[in-house]
C-alpha cells in the first residue's frame, strides 16, 4: 500500500510539473513580440529611457526586442521594412514618409513651430489628426506618439561668425540622406552633405563636412564638439520623431493591448520631453567650458529665407489646404 502511495504521489508530481511546464510554454506564445530598429547607438540616452519607459512599462504581455545603432536597418529603410513585415516598430523621421505621403512634407519644414511649447500644442490637440489618418491610410503604419528630440541648431568648424543665410554659402552642412533633409540644409543657406548618422564624427575630423545639424544633447553624446568650435543657436527645428507601429503588427493586436502600447508610447513621448528639456538648459554651459563659441544669429533672417524657399517650391503644394495657418493660429 505504501509503495502505491508513493508511485501515485510520483505520478501526480510529474504530472503536475508537465502542467507548469505547458503553461508556461502557452504564456510564452501568448507573449507578444516587439521587433524594434533605430540608429541612435544602445549607450544614447535615448535608448535608455525608451527601454525604462515603453518597454518597461509593457509588462508580461509582451516581449520588446529592440536593436539600435543601425545594426537591423538602415537610417531610412525601416518604413519599408515595417510595409514588408519585417520590422514592427522604429521612431521615424517625418521625412521618411514624403515619398509615399507628399502632405507629409510640411513636418519637415524649417521654423513650422516657434518652440516646444507651440509644438506641444499643436500635436497634442487635433490639428495634425488628419495628416497622421492619411500617414495611416497610405503607408500602413500607426502612430502612436511624437517624443521631442530636441531643437536643431547648426555647428561647424572654422571662425567665420554665422548671421544670416549669406553667410551659410559654401559651407558644407552635414544632412541625413534624403531629399527633405537635403533642402533644409540649403533653406539654410548651406551646402548639404548627405551623411550617415554614424559617421558624422568621422566626416567632422577629416574635413568631409565642415558641420552638421542636430540637438544639442545630441551633439554632446555623440561628441561632435571635439570636431567643431562653434555653435550657431538657428533653432531651425523643433524636432520630434514619429514613434510608430506597422499596421499588421497593430491590427494584430487585441484592444487591450493596443490600449498598453499606446499607454508605454505616451509614457515614453513624456519621458524624452523632460529629459531633452532639461538637458538643453545645461547645454551652454557644457559647450563653453569645452572652448566651442555659442552665440544666437538673425533668426528672422534665417526664417524668412527657409519659409521663402519652401512656399516656392514644389513642397509647399503638397501641403495639406489650410494646415500651415491652422499651426501658426494654435
Amino acid at each position: 500500500m505504501r509503495s502505491q502511495t508513493m508511485k501515485g504521489t510520483l505520478r501526480g508530481a510529474v504530472a503536475a510539473m508537465a502542467l507548469l511546464v505547458t503553461a508556461g510554454a502557452v504564456n510564452a506564445a501568448d507573449k507578444v513580440e516587439i521587433i524594434y530598429s533605430d540608429t541612435v547607438q544602445e549607450t544614447d540616452r535615448r535608448s535608455g529611457i525608451l527601454k525604462e519607459h515603453f518597454a518597461g512599462c509593457l509588462g508580461d504581455g509582451f516581449e520588446f526586442k529592440p536593436y539600435f545603432g543601425a545594426t537591423l536597418f538602415k537610417q531610412g529603410t525601416e518604413l519599408t521594412a515595417m510595409q514588408r513585415g519585417n520590422l514592427d516598430m522604429a521612431n521615424l523621421a517625418s521625412y521618411d514618409f514624403e515619398n509615399q505621403v507628399p502632405s507629409a512634407s510640411i513636418l519637415g519644414t524649417g521654423y513650422l513651430f516657434r518652440g516646444y511649447e507651440h509644438m506641444r500644442k499643436v500635436f497634442d490637440g487635433d490639428v495634425m489628426d488628419g495628416l497622421f489618418g492619411e500617414i495611416q491610410e497610405k503607408t500602413g503604419v500607426k502612430v502612436l506618439a511624437n517624443p521631442y528630440i530636441g531643437t536643431r541648431h547648426v555647428n561647424i568648424k572654422g571662425d567665420k561668425k554665422i548671421m544670416t543665410p549669406a553667410d551659410m554659402a559654401g559651407i558644407k552642412l552635414r544632412m541625413p540622406g534624403g531629399e527633405g533633409w537635403q533642402f533644409l540644409g540649403k533653406a539654410l543657406g548651406a551646402n548639404p552633405t548627405p551623411v550617415a548618422f554614424t559617421e558624422v564624427y568621422t566626416a567632422l575630423q577629416t574635413g568631409t563636412v565642415d558641420g552638421q545639424d542636430n540637438p544639442l544633447p545630441t551633439n554632446k553624446q555623440m561628441k561632435f564638439y571635439e570636431v567643431t568650435n562653434q555653435i550657431i543657436l538657428t533653432s531651425h527645428r523643433v524636432a520630434t520623431n514619429i514613434f510608430a507601429m506597422s499596421g499588421k503588427k497593430w491590427n494584430s493586436l487585441n484592444d487591450a493591448q493596443k490600449a498598453k502600447v499606446k499607454e508605454c508610447s505616451m509614457s515614453f513621448q513624456a519621458a524624452m520631453d523632460k529629459s531633452t528639456l532639461g538637458l538643453e538648459k545645461e547645454m551652454a554651459d557644457f559647450f563653453e567650458k569645452e572652448g566651442l563659441k555659442l552665440y544666437k544669429p538673425d533668426i528672422d533672417a534665417f526664417r524668412n529665407h527657409a519659409l521663402d524657399m519652401y512656399k516656392n517650391s514644389d513642397y509647399s503644394k503638397n501641403w495639406p489646404a489650410g494646415l500651415l495657418e491652422k499651426i501658426n493660429k494654435t
